[in-house]
């Protein structure tokens, strides 16, 4: 048999493989596919150095190349040979037993036809599809074809058969034999003609991208596995058609500029030679050709990881010259394409800041535009893409003359401070870098565009303080937004609320007109009102008529009236806003019309007066809030508010929220946080919080009774007590909250009026008008009569406490002034003591205090100090252990006083404790209880009275002191009192009590001489001089003296049994020996007075 087309075997036989019987048109198809698949796996098992095995089936392989299977009708037939050829190929290679160029192209193009059955992933014969594929990419069949005339109608073919069967079903191995296949003819061939790049780039078309994937990145991985060797192919082609204007070269010249864009991404090498080109046409005259450069420069020029800026700084400059060309799409091209390049090159800011700033004042508002959403875009994906520059040209347009500019950076820097200062995405140096917005936006308030200050309030709810915030978290935020703003955003905000609650007002006074009956004063009234609140919303022309058909809906609609009639009340809370706007909008819109003019303007009109932030549970939070501040317990420090700049600026947003929505603050709860902070001692807040009591407690009386009744007392005392700014406060609180104003202030001036007399006394510092006296006369007649002057019993008693302690306290200050302390008299002294024992506990709490400041700053008299001596007939425990820790300390004070100050002995009966002892005999003798001279329980409180005194100057034997106050005790006894000499009864009281004195010294006293140190001085004002000895009454003395003593003997005795039960827990841990001892040795000196 001849084979023409290929080398012939030495006898022109052909052999098969074993089993192989002869395959010809003969048989059956199902058999020569049986015998196929034998040959192929023979074909399969043979390798390059199978001699003898080529050269016996030589003629075979020439066999599968004619015509009879190259151009069988079955489709298994074909690929079986087409999987012989393809190991022949590998088998005899380098040389193909194929010589005729004409065989090769069949062969070839049959191959390639039969490559198209990969595109079937799931049919039965894919894996031989893919095993030829293998083949002839590993072993680079086709690069037999360079030498033939017709290799680009081969090449081009397999290119398109490959790029249309690839599909997603294909894994990476069919993908990286493709490529093989493909780079091997690009890489080892002479050339790369049009047709065939034409082949390649057209999959690089975004209409052909976007239908095939996958012959893109094949294509994609083609151009960068060859990108050195094709490079110089596509240069030409980009020349021929950008500077030749030879279009006709391709069909792909009208996609050039994409093509462009796609062949950067792939691999910028592929264009080293094309980038100079565009620099070019950037200069072109032909407006369109500009702008299609421009497009695709900004493309380049944006990409994510694109280095064109820094490989080619000439394009890069004669680029940013395009932000300033003439023609207006190109300059609008420029800006939106900053927010890419700002966003994916953040190092290229510092040269495009300069051009923005010039656009950002460009004169056509479509560019101006565009400038801040290019900078708002970059600053929201994040804020260190954009530098200070950038946001002030934001910042700047706030204010420009166009309101869509104006509305476009005013959201902008609201979107920016929600995410960076509000959600804190980027930390505390990003929101401090931003903080300046919430000032500015607020500022912009001020302007006189009603669209201006609408859309204020709308970003103050939706992005400053979103009202869809959980309570507690919304007042947090609105609590530290208040504590930053300067002084200008402040007014602003207060300025918002107040609109907005002027606006509400108006909105109830018009429900309230439609409600009446219809006439021409209705007409003029509803009209009147109707324009007030179109100037109130945008556009006020419109308005106008949409207003008055919300009128007419008002009238008819019952339900739609009452919603609003809630929403416009002092007591809705914010959900109940939220439904309301709701229930209204879906009332009054309509499906079958989207765009409605009304609704949008109804829907302004219930932005501005529902209250989004504000209600009962808010007031209650932002307290709460302020006071942890207060206490410190709040996250000040980290919100980066200092805490009294915070405290300071939550009562002042108190304040001014307590004028707009007094009724929020009209719960239990919320009054008595004000009043924890009425009681605290920072003099700020009780301020603030007297203030929003003035505004808010108009019906507290009524209302909150509890409330009331113990506000009043801390009011009352404020305006006494308080500074001049509290007191101030306090007067209008009770005038504006309490229906009888008149009792309370006069009772607060009685007070007043003392406080002044006192504090005018202590100026002048003298008595020469005799002002002191009549100011204690005054004093003494208000203890004297309970702190009722009047004497008409309209005094409460809560009243009259509080004039009896002031009146005491007075007494005091005046005692401290030498000057007076000579005038008052010692019935007024024993008077002003008595207030330690005042029937009220707060009276007599408040009085020790002023007592025991007095005596430690040493200005009191010594005589004062006995006063506590009255004391220990105090009921309550806690004020009998007060009395005696002033007591001690007063004493140690006066001890060491003495130390420090040893030489002064003129003072010493001033200074030296022991000499309270007369005095608070003196005052015992004359206490209104003591009244039966022999009454054991009166004397049992005398012993108390006096020992809580003792108690503690005999505590140590110092210097002697024990028998120094037996001494002073036995020299009161050789005297008369001072106060009432000629008064046998008070002079046998006060004998009485010098004997319970001195059973206590020698009772509670083992170890004392009995010589005294010094020879005590007693007051003159409280006892007379010693009698001296007459001889001639001396029996008659002496049978009175004799007398008396018998008694003192057994009332003492009597004391001492119904005492011992005290005097054992006293001393308990002694033994009894010591007591019975003591016990007789008291007894025994007793008898020793008797005799």
């Amino acid at each position: 048999r001849e084979f023409p087309f290929g080398k012939k075997s030495t006898d022109g036989k052909i052999t098969y493989p074993p089993g192989v019987k002869e395959i010809s048109d003969k048989i059956s198809k199902e058999e020569m596919v049986r015998r196929l698949k034998m040959v192929v796996k023979t074909f399969m098992d043979m390798d390059q150095d199978s001699e003898e095995e080529k050269e016996l089936y030589l003629n075979l392989a020439l066999h599968l190349a004619s015509d009879f299977f190259l151009k069988h009708p079955d489709k298994d037939v074909r690929l079986l040979v087409a999987c012989c050829l393809a190991d022949i190929f590998r088998i005899y290679a380098p040389e193909a037993p194929y010589t005729s160029p004409d065989k090769l192209k069949d062969i070839f193009m049959f191959i390639t036809r039969q490559l198209k059955g990969l595109e079937d992933t799931k049919s039965a014969q894919f894996n031989r599809y893919f095993y030829l594929l293998e083949n002839i990419a590993w072993v680079k069949s086709y690069n037999i074809c360079f030498e033939l005339e017709d290799s680009n109608e081969i090449f081009t073919q397999l290119y398109r058969t490959l790029f249309q069967v690839i599909n997603n079903g294909h894994n990476q191995k069919v993908h990286m034999h493709m490529v093989d296949l493909m780079s091997s003819i690009i890489c080892e061939g002479d050339s790369v003609s049009q047709e065939l790049l034409d082949t390649v780039l057209v999959n690089l078309v975004p209409a052909h991208k976007n239908l095939n994937k996958q012959a893109y990145d094949l294509a994609k991985a083609l151009l960068k596995r060859t990108a050195q060797a094709i490079e110089p192919y596509i240069t030409n082609f980009f020349n021929q058609v950008l500077m030749l204007g030879k279009t006709s070269v391709s069909d792909l010249s009208e996609h050039v500029f994409d093509l462009i864009l796609e062949l950067y991404n792939i691999d910028s090498h592929l264009l080293l030679s094309v980038l100079p080109q565009l620099e070019f046409k950037l200069k072109s005259n032909d407006n369109d050709e500009r702008l299609q450069v421009v497009k695709l420069l900004a493309k380049m020029f944006g990409a994510k990881d694109s280095e064109l800026a820094s490989q080619n700084k000439p394009l890069w400059q004669c680029y940013l010259g395009r932000f300033n060309d003439i023609h207006v799409p190109i300059r609008l091209e420029c800006v939106k394409f900053a927010s890419h390049c700002l966003m994916n090159h953040p190092d290229l800011a510092k040269d495009l800041t300069e051009y923005l700033k010039v656009r950002s004042h460009d004169p056509e508002e479509a560019i101006r535009h565009d400038v801040i959403v290019s900078i708002v875009t970059a600053s929201k994906k994040d804020l260190s893409l954009v530098n200070d520059h950038l946001l002030n040209f934001v910042r700047e347009r706030t204010l420009d003359k166009r309101w869509r500019v104006r509305k476009e950076a005013m959201m902008g820097l609201a979107q920016i401070y929600k995410k960076y200062s509000l959600q804190a995405e980027a930390g505390k140096e990003a929101a401090k870098q931003i903080s300046w917005i919430k000032d500015k936006l607020l500022h912009i308030y001020y302007q006189n565009s009603i669209d201006d200050r609408l859309l204020v309030e709308r970003i103050f709810a939706q992005y400053m303080v979103p009202h869809n915030l959980e309570t507690t978290e919304r007042m947090k935020c609105l609590y530290y937004l208040y504590a930053t703003l300067d002084s200008n955003a402040v007014k602003a905000l207060n300025e918002m609320w107040k609109c907005q609650n002027m606006l509400r007002h108006h909105v109830k006074d018009l429900l309230d007109l439609v409600k009446q009956p219809k006439s021409d004063s209705y007409n003029k009234a509803v009209f009147s009102k109707v324009m007030v609140i179109t100037r109130n919303l945008p556009d006020p022309g419109k308005a106008q008529d949409f207003v008055k058909k919300l009128v007419q809906v008002l009238e008819e609609d019952e339900k739609i009236r009452k919603q609003l009639e809630t929403l416009v009340s002092p007591s809705c809370s914010c959900k109940q806003a939220e439904v309301c706007v709701k229930d209204i909008t879906k009332k009054l819109g309509s499906p079958k019309q989207p765009s409605n003019p009304f609704l949008e303007m109804v829907k302004f009109l219930l932005e501005r007066i529902a209250p989004v932030h504000i209600d009962t549970e808010s007031i209650s939070a932002l307290i709460k809030q302020v006071n942890k501040s207060i206490e410190g317990t709040a996250d000040d420090e980290d919100e980066g508010v200092p805490t009294e700049q915070a405290i300071r600026a939550g009562l002042e947003l108190l304040k001014v929220l307590s004028f707009t929505h007094p009724v929020s603050f009209h719960s239990a709860e919320t009054f008595e946080s004000l009043l924890g902070c009425l009681k605290m001692d920072d003099e700020k807040v009780a301020e603030a919080a007297l203030q929003i009591f003035k505004n808010t407690g108009g019906k507290l009386e009524e209302s909150f009774p509890h409330i009331k009744s113990v506000l009043l007392p801390v009011l009352q005392h404020k305006a006494k007590k308080g500074p001049p700014r509290q007191a101030k406060y306090a007067i209008r609180c009770i005038h504006a909250m309490f229906s009888n104003r008149d009792t309370h202030f006069a009772q607060i001036f009685e007070i007043q009026g003392i406080k002044l007399m006192v504090r005018w006394l202590l100026g002048v510092k003298n008595n020469q008008s005799k002002s002191g006296n009549s100011t204690l006369r005054m004093l003494t007649a208000i203890l004297n009569s309970d702190g009722d002057l009047t004497e008409q019993g309209k005094m409460g008693k809560p009243d009259m406490s509080r004039l009896r302690l002031a009146a005491g306290c007075a007494v005091l200050r005046l005692a401290q002034e030498p000057c007076y302390h000579e005038i008052i008299t010692l019935e007024q002294y024993q008077l002003c003591a008595l207030v330690i024992n005042d029937e009220c506990y707060q009276v007599r709490q408040a009085f020790a205090q002023k007592l025991h400041k007095g005596l430690c700053r040493l200005r009191l008299p010594l005589e004062y100090l006995a006063v506590f001596a009255l004391c220990a007939k105090d009921p309550v425990k806690e004020r009998r252990a007060h009395a005696r820790q002033c007591l001690v300390k007063n004493i140690n004070l006066r001890r060491e006083y003495l130390k420090q100050h040893a030489a002064i002995s003129e003072k010493l009966i001033s200074l030296l404790p022991e000499y309270v002892v007369p005095y608070a005999i003196h005052l015992l003798a004359h206490d209104p209880d003591y009244v039966k001279v022999q009454d054991i329980e009166q004397l049992k409180d005398i012993k108390e009275a006096l020992w809580f005194i003792l108690e503690f100057l005999m505590a140590k034997n110092e210097n002697n002191s024990h028998a120094f106050i037996r001494k002073m005790v036995e020299n009161i006894k050789q005297t008369k009192d001072g106060q009432c000499p000629d008064d046998a009864k008070i002079n046998e009281k006060l004998y009485t009590v010098c004997d319970v004195a001195m059973n206590i010294v020698i009772s509670k006293s083992t170890t004392y001489s009995l010589e005294s140190p010094k020879d005590p001085v007693l007051p003159a004002r409280y006892f007379t001089q010693p009698d001296k000895p007459d001889v001639k009454a001396m029996s008659f003395a002496t049978a009175i003296w004799t007398t008396h003593m018998t008694s003192v003997y057994l009332i003492s005795v009597a004391i001492y049994w119904v005492s011992s039960e005290t005097c054992t827990k006293e001393k308990k841990g002694k033994k009894s020996s010591n007591r019975i001892r003591t016990e007789k040795m008291w007894m025994g000196t007793s008898l020793q007075f008797v005799l």
